[in-house]
């Protein structure tokens, strides 16, 4: 600095010697690939977890409308018949679902928040299904709509 050069002293100077001169920022037009393939590679894990999401709902769907068609078929069968198909739509529901043991009906009200396995007439289908007493199938068709409707696999 010429102005100043007498009033500072020689160390002072070689510091202010040894300085570098401001670098400006690189240009904002260039295009950094760190940045780019970073935000790619964010896409595109959304998207996969947007098509892992879709899928899983297409499955719950398919499992819950042929639970239901299979329900509605059954209506047209005879009361013993019609007992027996849907004690076996609940033996598939349970494989399908991953619902394993001895006590299912237990397993399908803590599924669906229910007791119409344990103490209602969903009990026909599951513990007293070779029971001498007639249930009351309209219930259960009843009872079985509503919660195969709530289906979430």
């Amino acid at each position: 600095m010429p102005c100043c050069e007498g009033a500072l002293s020689p160390a002072v100077q070689a510091a202010l010697a040894d300085l570098r001169g401001l670098h400006p920022p690189p240009e904002t037009g260039s295009l950094r690939l760190d940045v780019l393939a970073a935000i790619a590679l964010g896409l595109i894990l959304a998207a996969l977890v947007l098509a892992a999401q879709a899928a899983m709902r297409r499955r719950r769907m398919s499992v819950r409308r042929a639970a239901l068609a299979e329900l509605a078929a059954s209506r047209g069968l005879d009361p013993p018949g019609r007992l027996v198909a849907q004690a076996r739509l609940l033996a598939r529901l349970a494989r399908t679902l991953g619902i394993e043991g001895e006590d299912r009906a237990a397993a399908f009200d803590r599924l669906f928040a229910t007791d119409f396995f344990t103490a209602g007439p969903g009990r026909a289908l599951t513990r007293d299904l070779y029971a001498r007493a007639a249930p009351d199938l309209d219930a259960i068709d009843a009872g079985l709509s509503h919660l195969l409707a709530r289906i979430r696999a």
